[in-house]
C-alpha cells in the first residue's frame, strides 16, 4: 500500500490523554503517544510514573524489565532507573556515567484518566488540563468509556468530531435521523478551538432519546461539538419536548449528555479515543450506564469503521484533490489552530495568524 504521507501534527507542550487511570497498576505497562514508546506503572505510593522504554545500553525495552520499588531493573544486564530516569544502579560496575539516563515525563490523573505533558516539563502545569463544569457535580453523573483504537491520524477523528452534518448518514440507529439532513451549521473559532453546532426543531427524536426520554411527541434538540485543540471534542447533546426550551442557554431543562472524547495521538496513522460520558438523567442507575456505553460503542465503532477505510484510500491514493463544502470550514479551521500551535512551539514569530 503507498501511503500519502500524513505525518504527526501536534504540539509537544501540551496535556494529552495516555491512558484510564483504571488501567495503571504496579505491573509494567506499554505505551505510545506522538510515536514515543513508553513504560508506565505506579510507584509504591500510588502515583503514576511514565519512562522513555527503552535502556539506553542495548536499546531492550524497559518494559520487559522488573520492578525494584519504584525503579526498573532491565531484563537484559540490569541497569537500574529510578523513577526520574537517572540511572541508579549497573551491576558490576560502580561509576555510572552522567548520561545514563532515560526521560521521564510529567503525569497528572484528572476525569479518570492519566495525562501527559511530552513537552518541557517546566512548562507543564496541570491546571492547563482540560475541565468539564459539570463532570463530578451532584446533579450529573459521569461513565468512563472505553479506548477505541482507531486506525487513522487523529486529525482525522478530530475532523469527524468538528462535524455535525456525518450524525444524519452514519449513525442512523443511535445519534440521528434524517431530520437533520437540511439543517445547516454554524460555527465560531476562538485562538484554541472551535464551536459547532445547530438545533433541530419540532423533529422526531432520535432513537437514542427516543429510548431514554419517553417523549410522547416532536422534540427540539441541540449539538454543540466544542473542540479544543489539539486533541479533545466534547459533544454536548439533547432533547427536549419541542417548545419547552425558550432559551438554548437552558439546555438543562432537557435531557443532556456531555460524550467526552479525548484523543491520544499514537502515532502518523493511529490515534486511541478515550470516551465518556457526562449526563443530567438516570443519575444512579448502574444499568442506563451499561445501555449507553452499548449504545455509544455502536456508533464510535461507526466511526471507526468509516475513519479506517477513508485512511486506506488516502494512503492508497497520494496526492488526492478533495473537493471541499461549506461543512468543511470548521475542520480546516480546527487544523489552522493545531499548525499555528506547532509553529509557535519551533519558532514563536514564525507563527500563523489567526483566521
Amino acid at each position: 500500500m503507498k501511503d500519502s504521507g500524513m505525518k504527526l501534527i501536534a504540539p509537544r507542550n501540551n496535556w494529552y490523554p495516555l491512558t484510564w487511570s483504571r488501567d495503571v497498576t504496579r505491573a509494567l505497562g506499554c505505551h505510545r503517544i506522538l510515536g514515543i514508546d513508553l513504560v508506565v506503572y505506579r510507584s509504591e505510593a500510588g502515583e503514576p510514573i511514565a519512562l522513555d522504554d527503552v535502556c539506553p545500553h542495548r536499546l531492550a525495552p524497559l518494559s520487559i524489565g522488573k520492578l525494584k520499588g519504584d525503579a526498573i531493573e532491565c531484563g537484559y544486564h540490569g541497569m537500574t532507573f529510578a523513577r526520574d530516569g537517572r540511572c541508579i544502579r549497573i551491576p558490576g560496575q560502580p561509576i555510572i556515567p552522567p548520561n545514563a539516563r532515560v526521560p521521564s515525563y510529567p503525569l497528572h490523573e484528572k476525569m479518570g484518566l492519566v495525562w501527559i505533558w511530552p513537552g518541557d516539563p517546566a512548562l507543564a502545569d496541570p491546571a492547563l488540563i482540560y475541565d468539564l463544569p459539570q463532570y463530578g457535580q451532584p446533579d450529573w453523573h459521569a461513565a468512563h468509556g472505553d479506548a477505541l483504537r482507531i486506525g487513522t491520524n487523529y486529525l482525522n477523528l478530530a475532523d469527524n468530531l468538528c462535524d455535525p452534518a456525518h450524525v444524519s448518514f452514519v449513525h442512523l440507529s443511535t445519534l440521528g435521523n434524517a431530520a437533520s439532513e437540511e439543517i445547516p451549521v454554524e460555527h465560531t473559532v476562538n485562538a484554541r478551538g472551535v464551536l459547532v453546532w445547530r438545533w433541530i426543531n419540532d423533529a422526531p427524536p432520535i432513537p437514542l432519546f427516543a429510548k431514554y426520554g419517553s417523549f410522547t411527541g416532536h422534540v427540539d434538540r441541540w449539538h454543540y461539538y466544542d473542540y479544543r485543540a489539539p486533541s479533545i471534542a466534547v459533544i454536548d447533546f439533547g432533547s427536549a419536548e419541542a417548545g419547552a426550551i425558550a432559551d438554548p442557554e437552558q439546555r438543562d431543562a432537557g435531557l443532556r449528555i456531555f460524550a467526552c472524547h479525548f484523543i491520544t495521538p499514537v502515532d502518523d496513522h493511529s490515534c486511541i479515543d478515550h470516551w465518556l460520558h457526562v449526563r443530567n438523567f438516570a443519575l444512579n442507575d448502574p444499568d442506563v450506564d451499561q445501555r449507553l456505553h452499548a449504545d455509544f460503542r455502536i456508533a464510535f465503532n461507526e466511526d471507526k469503521e468509516i475513519l479506517e477505510r477513508i485512511e486506506q484510500v488516502d494512503r492508497a491514493r497520494p496526492g488526492f484533490k478533495r473537493i471541499r463544502l461549506g461543512i468543511d470550514v470548521a475542520p480546516q479551521r480546527m487544523r489552522r489552530i493545531v499548525e499555528r500551535m506547532v509553529a509557535e512551539e519551533a519558532e514563536p514569530r514564525a507563527a500563523i495568524p489567526a483566521e
